[in-house]
């Protein structure tokens, strides 16, 4: 496994470093799934940090919320820890020295910028270089995966991808309805699933069916699985064994190029045995190089994503 350098593209430590108003350390806070130690114990190369507002927010304070996690992220994360290094441009990937970790900031849900697209400029500005449109719901710019009328995206949702496009942002499709997912495939050039299983496996709206993570495969996206176990089995204990089903059917729809990883770690409560925090990401990693060649599996740890990201 020497060299081998792992993306995850989703935890939340910045939404639990918010809810304790900043008082907890990114460093070795035990709270934290992915604070730094747990992350250089699991050969972590790179890790996204997600801005997420909690559902039950009022959408005024939305934007604050957002702009004080990146100011956790700023003071908490970088400030604190010189070997985090932050990815601004797409080609920093390729600029990490050994003993860097590299930290990129990401939007799950554009409730804070409200229907104010100058918001999601300055949030570009900041750093945030993959969004996500929604989370689970219906916003201003399209439905989520729960969302019971399952409509698609809005005028003012084909904006935001168009302004994806302009400044070469990922359009992350994890959380949204099918019938926002297919408006978003026809409008976005980079598409990218952060934190997705396979429905063939386990049935959940949150999951992309067959023909989605095809219609992924064909448009270059990549489909990064996720560690939370009600989205990898539907009942019972989910293991190791579990997640890798659906990388291996991912695999069967053509995939193989295209599978990432993306834990979720901090937005998650129960664990996948043998995957609690980052630190265990290795047991992942050796259990699928069981089952596949070397150059596949540093193809899901990160290599996949550094060939198919925008350029």
């Amino acid at each position: 496994m020497a060299g081998m350098d792992i993306i995850d593209f989703h935890c939340d430590a910045l939404l639990k470093i918010w809810e304790q108003d900043g008082k907890i350390s990114f460093t070795d806070a035990e709270e934290l799934d992915a604070n730094k130690v747990r992350l250089v114990q699991g050969g972590i190369k790179v890790q996204c940090f997600a801005i997420f507002t909690p559902s039950d927010m009022k959408a005024e304070q939305r934007f604050q919320s957002a702009l004080d996690q990146i100011h956790h992220f700023y003071a908490n994360v970088l400030a604190n820890n010189p070997e985090m290094k932050q990815i601004r441009e797409w080609s920093d990937f390729d600029h990490l020295e050994d003993g860097q970790i590299g930290a990129m900031l990401t939007l799950e849900g554009v409730e804070p910028i409200g229907n104010d697209l100058k918001k999601l400029h300055i949030l570009y500005q900041l750093g945030v270089r993959s969004v996500g449109l929604t989370w689970n719901y219906a916003n201003l710019a399209a439905d989520g995966a729960l969302e019971p009328r399952n409509a698609g995206l809005t005028s003012f949702g084909k904006e935001i991808i168009q302004f994806h496009n302009e400044h070469k942002i990922l359009t992350d499709v994890s959380h949204l309805s099918e019938a926002s997912f297919w408006d978003t495939l026809d409008v976005a050039k980079y598409p990218i699933a952060s934190h997705s299983n396979s429905r063939a496996w386990c049935d959940n709206p949150r999951n992309l069916s067959d023909e989605q993570a095809k219609a992924m495969f064909a448009k270059g996206g990549n489909v990064h699985v996720v560690y939370c176990p009600m989205f990898v089995k539907e009942h019972g204990e989910a293991t190791i064994p579990d997640l890798i089903r659906h990388i291996d059917h991912f695999c069967s729809l053509g995939g193989v190029r295209q599978i990432g990883l993306g834990s979720d770690f901090d937005g998650i409560t129960t664990k996948v045995v043998g995957l609690e925090h980052a630190g265990t990401t290795h047991n992942l990693i050796n259990e699928l190089l069981k089952h596949y060649s070397e150059e596949e599996v540093r193809g899901f740890a990160g290599e996949n994503f550094l060939r198919n990201r925008p350029v």
